[in-house]
């Protein structure tokens, strides 16, 4: 079935508050693997020695990109997508292919980690990458490479410190670097992944703080797969020598940022909500959303079955000051359902995401204020005041969070529609078929 240009988004809030039986039993959703962590997990495995199998592996154009630049390497793969399993033969960090083509999409992940892998291996590579991919960041990682031995060659002079470009690897040529992480912590999470690969002990500096979350998922990851970090003083990273990558049978989580857009219903929609698997000791650092949420009224329960989220015991849910710096994937979601609050809204810690799939703390208020909610955003910040949000097309700017996220403004006014909903497809292609279900459930 061909993708829909637009998704109208029903209005389902008017039905549970004319309901006069008792509350509605928990709404309970599954959710797709986590794309952070499948896509970690997919360069682990290249690195270790042996055979890796993945299970729970996410889908999507994300992951599948990543995993077609894997296999244009030389590295040997079986796919199963029906049962959600990756097999993959690592070759110890070494890669089968010296020279290569290689389109890594719109995937952060993919385009980040492949580069400072195949920049520090020994090989020529041209990388290239979508027109969206092409605005995002890459000058940090690419002076870092350059530092440490790697020849970069953009495709033209106006094209520097962006894709597409040329690397000539020759390994690593000296033992430490910097980094600056202010844009994106992938830059970061990227060499200490291939730290290890050093022959000799490796050294991180870093400037800035954002997406500690993700790094120390990242850290985490490395250690299942057999290699420990250390984290000296809170801007210097070290990778003894002579460690070295283990083939694991490895389980990945259900996508925590995905479940988010669920548990963000609770409060919304007065109902409770349970996402299968999802638990407060997850690798992903988007479960401290459900944090702010209880903040703003709602109540966790961690349950066996996974993390039950009740709405505020009032049926009204605050307005709160956010740091959002841990789980900023989520800045949207909690803009998106802020003008129902009873008091303004801020989201700090988000400067960043201004360099991500679009200019999210622009869109973000241009959305909402096509709504008719007034809305103050600074380089930091964003302020939603409470309002009445009016009928308005939602713009996606190819952001597949944008969908999502607004996706819930609309379940409790009339008239919000989705443009281009198929750009979900980027980390969970069946988004609005899942939130259809969801919609069954609360109609019965």
């Amino acid at each position: 079935m061909p993708t829909p240009q637009i998704y109208e988004i029903p209005l389902i809030y008017n039905i549970l508050q004319e309901r006069e039986h008792p509350p509605v039993p928990p709404v309970t959703v599954s959710v797709p693997g986590s794309k952070s962590i499948t896509n970690r997990a997919l360069l682990l495995a290249t690195l270790a020695d042996g055979t890796s199998t993945l299970n729970g592996a996410l889908f999507s154009d994300d992951s599948r990109h990543f995993l077609k630049c894997i296999q244009d390497l030389g590295f040997e793969t079986h796919v199963d997508e029906a049962n959600r399993t990756i097999v993959l033969q690592g070759k110890g960090g070494a890669v089968p292919c010296h020279e290569a083509d290689l389109y890594v999409g719109s995937a952060g992940t993919a385009a980040r980690f492949l580069t400072a892998y195949l920049g520090l291996s020994h090989g020529i590579y041209h990388m290239d990458a979508s027109e969206q991919m092409r605005r995002r960041p890459m000058a940090p990682l690419l002076d870092s490479l350059r530092a440490l031995g790697c020849e970069i060659l953009p495709d033209s002079p106006d094209n520097e410190g962006h894709f597409p470009f040329t690397l000539h690897g020759r390994g690593f040529l000296h033992n430490s670097i910097s980094v600056n992480i202010e844009s994106s912590s992938q830059f970061l999470s990227a060499l200490l992944i291939v730290s290890c690969l050093c022959r000799q002990d490796f050294t991180i500096e870093i400037e800035g703080t954002h997406g500690m979350a993700y790094i120390q998922m990242t850290r985490k990851m490395m250690e299942q797969f057999g290699v420990r970090t250390k984290q000296p003083s809170p801007n210097t990273f070290y990778t003894e020598a002579g460690q070295h990558y283990q083939a694991l049978q490895y389980q990945i989580e259900p996508d925590v940022s995905a479940a988010c857009y669920f548990y963000a219903m609770s409060p919304l929609l007065n109902v409770p909500v349970l996402v299968n698997h999802v638990h407060f000791d997850s690798l992903q650092g988007d479960v401290a959303f459900i944090r702010i949420l209880e903040q703003m009224g709602c109540i966790a329960e961690e349950t066996s079955q996974g993390i039950l989220l009740h709405p505020p015991a009032d049926g009204t849910f605050h307005g709160i000051t956010a740091d959002m710096s841990a789980c900023s994937d989520q800045a949207i979601t909690l803009a998106a359902i802020s003008p129902y609050a009873d008091s303004p809204t801020t989201i700090t810690g988000i400067s960043h995401i201004r360099y991500q799939e679009c200019n999210r703390i622009l869109a973000i208020v241009t959305e909402l204020e096509k709504m008719g909610i007034t809305c103050q955003a600074d380089e930091d910040s964003i302020t939603i005041y409470p309002g009445c949000p009016q009928p308005s097309t939602v713009e996606t700017y190819e952001d597949h969070r944008m969908a999502m996220g607004f996706s819930l403004t609309g379940l409790r006014s009339p008239g919000i529609v989705i443009d281009n909903p198929g750009c979900c497809r980027k980390t969970f292609e069946d988004y609005f078929t899942v939130l259809d279900q969801v919609i069954s459930q609360l109609r019965k």
